[in-house]
């Protein structure tokens, strides 16, 4: 699946890139779409970190030159693990290596090996590259483990697994200045995912485009139904930065989420939410050093 793009998914990739560099060839990954628990368990589905677009953006900025997202749906799940190389080979004629973690499973049941993958890629002319698990802290970094901490809000472990800050991504709406009264004004981002962060107050990072130029700025994030002023059925990322602002309704932004800072909350007025506020931003000040 690749999802969230790892720090072990990308030790499997650059082995990838290396050859296709060293060969004058290209790289592309095999990933799939939906998850496979869609298929084999809809009630309880696992929930992704990445949707599609993002997992891709994602892949392109690790040297990939293509992506091919197989549908996972029952022909495909039906390919017998004895017949996946030759599969593979009959779609990709000019395919010369195959890269994998060496704990991956393949075919029908999973009941395919790294063993019987380096035979059948033997057979068919094709290499078979399997990379050793990347661990941190003693254990093997993989997407559940990344899930785990996500739901909790471990932002700081979740990203140390993934190689990179967790990000999100939405465009700027225009809202009913809540915020602005308050005398704080946000940045109102509706956005969801399969797998969500809990609600609460996050130290965050805004990146977007300024004239063609790309500008960061720090701040202290909202993610959730804003139970104290009006209760939305979508939870929404409301983001105040701690510089100034240079972005506006329309614009397209990153949002990358360091540090969990409490959960959301219900308050009995809004005296008692701007007094917390005032705390979020006073904490989030400290963390980013302002």
């Amino acid at each position: 699946m690749f999802d969230g793009v790892h720090l072990g998914h990308q030790a499997v990739i650059e082995t990838a890139t290396q050859s296709a560099h060293a060969s004058t060839g290209v790289c592309g990954v095999l990933t799939f779409w939906p998850h496979p628990s869609r298929l084999f368990n809809p009630s309880d589905p696992v929930m992704m970190i990445m949707p599609p677009d993002i997992k891709a953006g994602a892949l392109g900025g690790h040297d990939v030159d293509y992506i091919i997202e197989q549908p996972f749906d029952m022909g495909f799940a039906s390919i017998e693990a004895i017949d996946l190389v030759a599969y593979l080979k009959r779609c990709l004629p000019s395919l010369s290596s195959i890269h994998v973690g060496s704990n991956w499973r393949f075919g029908s049941k999973r009941l395919g090996d790294i063993p019987m993958l380096v035979e059948l890629g033997r057979k068919a002319g094709v290499h078979v590259i399997h990379v050793e698990r990347v661990n941190y802290d003693g254990e093997p970094i993989s997407s559940t483990r990344i899930r785990k901490h996500l739901t909790v809000g471990e932002m700081e472990e979740a990203n140390a697994l993934l190689g990179d800050i967790y990000f999100s991504v939405a465009e700027a709406e225009g809202g009913k200045q809540l915020g602005t009264k308050m005398g704080f004004p946000t940045l109102n981002l509706p956005w969801s995912a399969e797998l969500k962060p809990p609600f609460g107050v996050y130290c965050v990072e805004v990146e977007g485009l300024v004239g063609g130029v790309v500008v960061r700025k720090k701040g202290v994030a909202n993610f959730g139904v804003r139970p104290t002023v009006e209760v939305t059925d979508i939870p929404v990322l409301e983001v105040h930065l701690l510089e100034d602002c240079p972005f506006t309704t329309g614009d397209p932004l990153k949002v990358r989420w360091y540090k969990f800072l409490r959960s959301e909350m219900k308050f009995d007025g809004v005296e008692s939410l701007k007094m917390q506020i005032n705390k979020d931003v006073r904490s989030a000040r400290s963390y980013w050093k302002l």
